[in-house]
């Protein structure tokens, strides 16, 4: 018990030195450059406290659970031996992390409203509904696929950059094809993935991963899972805007 408090202690004060740059800069800012006080102080400051340690547990339960999890799952996978069924794990992973996604949540909503009121859409709940519905499905299949792809990358040890340059390659072409409307929301679709569920358990998988497999470095081919699962739904995504046209 003793233990486990130092621990969520040392990860309290790496919140506050995480966050200590934010508050200087904002507190120079509204102090020097604005001459303001800040409004609503005691309010302010306990936002930052629930900040502070709602970044600590978060920090701390990703320690204590999901990246063991991850990895221990993907170690027994790569013992069990059989390729299909941690593919499937892959993109279940994959597909199911990113679906739950505030971030994505958010983004889908908002570019629904935005292509209502642009009339890219129709302007009623359930039009603008299946449009979030329809990008937020997309953008999850697309981060599974690229799970599924990371993790043929470190069985068969295929080169990271080749894939990459040809994901870019391919992300410029569809950006020269696709609506104008769709890009910025594409683009932004593959930053929104790589957030606050996804990046835990699918680091963790690729780690776990090569630390199972004879002869892949953790350090080399355990990372670069995120690459392709912000690089995938920038491609679907504009795909997505081709198909349902506008």
């Amino acid at each position: 018990m003793q233990a486990q408090f130092i621990v969520f202690f040392k990860a309290l004060l790496g919140s506050c030195k995480d966050l200590l740059p934010i508050i200087l800069v904002i507190a120079f800012f509204q102090i020097l450059i604005l001459q303001q006080p800040l409004p609503n102080l005691s309010d302010v400051f306990i936002g930052l406290m629930l900040v502070v340690l709602g970044l600590t547990f978060f920090i701390y339960g990703l320690e204590m659970g999901l990246f063991p999890i991850g990895e221990s799952m993907a170690q027994a996978f790569a013992r069990k031996g059989s390729i299909w069924w941690l593919l499937t794990f892959a993109f279940c992973l994959g597909f199911g992390t990113t679906v739950a996604e505030p971030s994505l949540i958010a983004v889908a909503k908002e570019a629904a409203v935005v292509a209502a009121n642009g009339g890219i859409i129709e302007n009623n709940e359930q039009v603008k509904e299946s449009y979030g519905d329809g990008l937020r499905l997309t953008v999850a299949f697309s981060v599974g696929f690229a799970i599924v792809i990371g993790v043929l990358r470190i069985i068969k040890g295929w080169p990271i950059h080749y894939l990459i340059m040809g994901g870019y390659a391919m992300v410029v072409l569809m950006t020269a094809l696709a609506p104008k409307w769709i890009i910025g929301i594409a683009y932004d679709s593959g930053g929104v993935t790589t957030s606050t569920i996804t990046v835990p358990l699918v680091t963790a998988l690729g780690v776990g991963l090569a630390s199972s497999i004879k002869g892949r470095n953790p350090m080399i081919d355990g990372f670069g899972l995120i690459a392709f699962a912000s690089l995938t739904p920038m491609i679907f995504v504009m795909a997505y805007g081709m198909a349902i046209g506008g």
